[in-house]
C-alpha cells in the first residue's frame, strides 16, 4: 500500500506546471492554505515567495536549480512512467478537497489527462481553477447556490444518468455518454441541484464561481467510493 506523504484535515492547493497566476494562487490559498507541488509546479509557489509542503513526481519538468534550493526533504521523486505527476500526487495526499491549479490552459493532452486523473480518483473531491473555468466531477449530489445567468456545462466521460434542478434546460433521468448526449452551455435560473448515478460528469462553470463550489463540495455529504 503506498503511504500518504501530505495529510490534512483542510483543504489542500495542489499546483501544476501550466500557467497559473498570482491571483489564482492568491484565492485557491484563502480556501487551501497548504501547498503541495507536482514536480514544475512548484517554481509558481517560490516564485511567489512560499515554500510547499512537498513537491511530488517524477521530477522531469523540475529544474536542477530549484531541486537543489528546495529542503531536500520536501522532495519526493516517484520515477514510474505509468502515471501522470497529478495522479502521483492524487494517491499519495489526503484531504476533504484538492484545489488543483497549473492543470488547465496549456496543452490540451494535458488537460485531459488531468480529467483523466479526476475520474481515477473519485473518492477524492477535486476542483480545477483556471483563468476562465472551474471544473470538477460531479458528486453524487450537489447544491450549488449560481446566479441567475451563470453558464453552467456538464460534460460526461463515460455511462451516466442525471438529474439537474434550477437550470433553463432542466431535466429529470436523463441518459448521457461522449459521442451521445451531452449537456454543455445550458444557464442557471439561480441555485441549482444535480445528481447523478455514475462518477463520469464534469461539471463546468466560469471562474467566478470557485468559491462557491470549494464550500459546495466541502459541505455536501455522500462521495463516490475508491476505485477499486
Amino acid at each position: 500500500m503506498i503511504s500518504k506523504i501530505v495529510r490534512k484535515l483542510e483543504p489542500i492547493t495542489l499546483v501544476g506546471g501550466a500557467a497559473v497566476n498570482s491571483q489564482q494562487l492568491e484565492r485557491a490559498i484563502v480556501e487551501a492554505p497548504t501547498l503541495v507541488a507536482a514536480d514544475g509546479g512548484a517554481a509558481h509557489i517560490v516564485r511567489a515567495g512560499r515554500v510547499p509542503e512537498a513537491v511530488i513526481g517524477d521530477m522531469d519538468s523540475l529544474s536542477g536549480d530549484l531541486k537543489a534550493a528546495l529542503p531536500k526533504d520536501i522532495v519526493h521523486e516517484i520515477e514510474e512512467q505509468d502515471s501522470t505527476d497529478f495522479e502521483k500526487c492524487m494517491l499519495r495526499i489526503e484531504t476533504p478537497l484538492v484545489v488543483g491549479l497549473g492543470f488547465l490552459g496549456g496543452r490540451l493532452d494535458h488537460q485531459l489527462a488531468a480529467f483523466h486523473g479526476l475520474m481515477q480518483f473519485q473518492d477524492q473531491r477535486c476542483v480545477l481553477l483556471g483563468s476562465d473555468e472551474v471544473v470538477f466531477l460531479c458528486p453524487p449530489l450537489l447544491d450549488l447556490p449560481l446566479s441567475a445567468g451563470t453558464p453552467v456545462s456538464l460534460f460526461p466521460l463515460g455511462p451516466v444518468t442525471g438529474r439537474a434542478s434550477g437550470l433553463r434546460w432542466s431535466f429529470e433521468s436523463l441518459d448521457f455518454s461522449p459521442g451521445e448526449n451531452i449537456g454543455t452551455s445550458n444557464v442557471a435560473d439561480g441555485a441549482i441541484s444535480l445528481a447523478m448515478t455514475a462518477p463520469a460528469m464534469l461539471c463546468i462553470l466560469p471562474a467566478q464561481c470557485f468559491e462557491a463550489v470549494v464550500k459546495a463540495l466541502v459541505a455536501q455529504s455522500g462521495s463516490w467510493p475508491a476505485r477499486g
